[in-house]
This record gives C-alpha cells, structure tokens and sequence, in this order.
C-alpha cells in the first residue's frame, strides 16, 4: 500500500494569530503523524516554516538537495518516509517560459510558482514511479492553464521511462474547470480518486473557521489508473478554533 497525503499548510504569518505557524504547527503535524504517509507533498512556506516542519516529522526527509533555496519564496515541497520509498532522482520546474531559471514567472501570475518532483521506488514492492507536487496561481485562471501545461510538457522528458504518476497540490480551481481539462488532454490515464470512490464534493480552503460558503474542492491528488484507490479523505480536524491550515490536508491510499 502507498500512502499519500497532500496539504497547503499556509505560509508563516504572525497576523493569522492564533492560527499563526506557533499555534498550530503541532496539530498539522500530529495529523500527519497520526496518518504516516509514505509521501508527502506541502504547498507554501518558505524555507525555515518548511524546516520546522521537517524536525516535526521525525519518519519523513525533506526532498531538497536539487533546491538552491531563495528567501523569499513560497515552496511546494515533498517529505518522504524513507523506510518506505527510496528516492532516485528529483528537482524542480518553474511554470514560466524559462522553467529552469528559479525564481522565474510568466502568464500574468501574480507569484513565480513551481512544481517539485521525484523519481522514485516503492521498496516493498520494488515497483518505480514519478510524484509530481504543485502550486497554482491564485488569481487568473488562463494564466493556471499556461503553468500546467509547462508542467505537463516538462515532466514528460523527465519521465522518459513512463512511470506511473502521482500529482498532487493547490491547483487554485475545483476539478472540473479549466486545469482539469487540460491534464484530461495530455495524461488521460490520470483519475481522481475523489470521483472514482463517489466521495460527495467538500471544500477543501477555509478561512480558519472551517467554513468557505463559495468554496471548493481545490486541493487534489491525483493517480495513474494503475494506482488501485482504497480511500480518499479531506480531514477536518480543529482544536477549538486552531486549525492545521487554511486549507484542510489530504490523505490517500492506494495499491501500488
């Protein structure tokens, strides 16, 4: 079984007190704690929240020895548990038109985002595959189109064995709009265990109340059908009104 969790654990902001990264960073790792995913993918943070929150996890490894970090820039990143998955290769692709210059933008976005990767092997089953973690723009939906399909076009020469994927991450849009259209195109052999396991449709960003009238799905994980889904949940833990994350992590389980 591999087991995959996805989460955008909010950036350090003293002004979301009590919900800054000092009050609620002990409840976002006990959750994962609690589920220990083989993988991992975060989105936001800057390198020392991402740092922390690595000395919280004491099963995981911060994936980032291909990472020349900047300061002032917000991560997707990816934690592996290494008694379970043995990492072979990994780096990062900036979604803009030079997607090898860090810290790069294009297509109106209002930050440089990026995706992260990895090559990597099931050690129980010895069985390969390619993860896939990112974050879009929050703003403009074309200019969310433009940066998958950078993603997409890139992962496919790095891939050149066509493993099997896994995509995870903050895709800023409910699966049914534009994003979704695109990755249907270029890797129809991606699904959505959310729909296939006929999971009703939740909102997965908050405002710290655990609530977003207009909200919606917009944090996915993704799989190639060869990944066989036995669940699929967004946890809504709270303590009081402390909450992991404006946004609610999400936790998966596959045959692999």
């Amino acid at each position: 079984m591999l087991k995959v969790a996805s989460a955008n654990i909010r950036f350090d902001n003293p002004g979301d007190s009590p919900n800054d990264w000092s009050g609620r960073r002990e409840l976002l790792s006990r959750l994962i704690n609690d589920f220990t995913p083989d993988i991992l993918g975060t989105q936001e943070g800057r390198e020392p929240q991402l740092k922390n929150l690595e000395s919280l996890l004491p099963n995981h490894k911060l994936i980032d020895l291909n990472r020349d970090w900047i300061e002032e820039r917000m991560y997707p990143c990816i934690f592996v548990n290494s008694e379970k998955v043995d990492v072979i290769d990994s780096g990062d692709i900036w979604l803009s038109q030079t997607p090898f210059e860090a810290g790069s933008k294009s297509f109106e976005s209002a930050f440089p985002r990026l995706c992260t990767w990895i090559q990597a092997r099931v050690i129980e089953t010895g069985k390969d595959f390619f993860y896939v973690n990112t974050h879009l723009d929050h703003v403009l939906g074309k200019t969310r189109k433009e940066q998958i399909q950078v993603l997409i076009t890139e992962i496919k020469k790095l891939n050149s064995l066509s493993l099997p994927i896994i995509l995870t991450g903050d895709f800023n849009e409910s699966p049914k709009e534009s994003v979704r259209e695109v990755i249907s195109k270029e890797w129809s052999n991606l699904f959505d265990p959310w729909e296939f396991l006929g999971k009703a449709e939740e909102t997965s960003f908050h405002k710290f109340d655990g609530t977003h009238d207009n909200g919606c799905r917009i944090d996915w994980i993704l799989a190639d059908k060869i990944f066989q889904a036995r669940s699929i949940e967004i946890r809504k833990d709270h303590e009081g009104e402390i909450y992991p994350s404006d946004h609610f992590p999400v936790f998966a389980e596959f045959n692999y």
